[in-house]
């Protein structure tokens, strides 16, 4: 073996880094095609992918959330810029909801990196179902009152962290409810979603990284709870389809493509129970 497969075979080699890359093309497209951050599908078919091939035995949750919030550190930035030059961005809620969004994150996924894989696998099918729920009935609360003072917006953001850092997700699923459910119009609420997505990605890879620094028995590429190759490749996939998943939901109709979306979400579910 030479060059470049050489060069990629302590990480599982050249079709195991194409399939990383066939990951990311898939999430980036599905990301702008129904404007839902990717972690719900990298997780599953992440764990599933290291299980296979023997990489980081008894922690794939733990790799697969990591490197999934890591890959969005570079996803939510595109989408929080187009957002702001829209001028949707409620920046003040975010600059209130951020402090609690930190620091559930961090609290979470040092939690996470200390707990029973299995804890963990059931939390994200529990989840998986909810969301796919939430999808097929395209969920939008009733606008109910205003939004809460500084303490409890803060408070809504460390529960919002938390559970983001065990499912590895910038959040969306559980922010945009809350803000709607609180009389923040539907477009300022995915705004705002997207650019407190950018905190959620920070804190909870930092937090994996760290948790996962003197772990033994993670394959090598691995940084903490980071996995190196499987990042890359999600992240060059996702920025070259994200486009184009865009420019087609403007020719589609929204809530069939939820339905199929939420259709996905329930068999990957099934498959981890099934592998459970």
């Amino acid at each position: 073996m030479t060059g470049e497969l050489a060069q990629l075979a302590p990480y599982g080699g050249a079709p195991l880094f194409a399939a990383y890359a066939g990951l990311g093309l898939a999430v980036g497209f599905v990301a702008g095609l129904l404007g839902v951050g990717g972690g719900l599908i990298i997780v599953p078919v992440l764990i599933m992918l290291l299980h296979t091939h023997g990489l980081a035995a008894g922690m794939e949750p733990q790799l697969a959330l990591g490197t999934s919030l890591a890959s969005i550190l570079f996803t939510s930035l595109s989408s929080v810029r187009a957002h702001h030059r829209r001028g949707a961005v409620e920046w003040a809620l975010a600059g209130r909801i951020t402090p609690g969004i930190v620091l559930g994150t961090l609290v979470g996924a040092a939690l996470a990196t200390r707990m029973p894989s299995t804890v963990l696998k059931v939390f994200f099918v529990v989840f998986l179902f909810y969301a796919a729920i939430q999808m097929w009935l395209d969920f939008k609360p009733t606008p109910h009152r205003g939004l809460p003072g500084r303490s409890g917006t803060s408070l809504a953001g460390g529960v919002i962290g938390l559970v983001s850092s065990w499912v590895g997700i910038g959040g969306g699923t559980l922010s945009v409810p809350f803000m709607l459910w609180h009389n923040v119009p539907l477009h300022r609420a995915i705004a705002t979603s997207a650019a407190i997505g950018f905190p959620i990605a920070l804190a909870g890879a930092t937090g994996y990284v760290l948790g996962g620094w003197t772990t033994d028995g993670l394959p090598a590429g691995s940084l903490g709870f980071v996995y190196l190759p499987a990042l890359a490749g999600i992240v060059l996939g996702s920025v070259l389809t994200a486009p184009l998943g865009a420019r087609t939901a403007h020719r589609l109709p929204a809530r069939p493509l939820k339905r199929v979306f939420a259709v996905l979400l329930f068999t990957l579910a099934l498959r981890m129970v099934w592998a459970f």
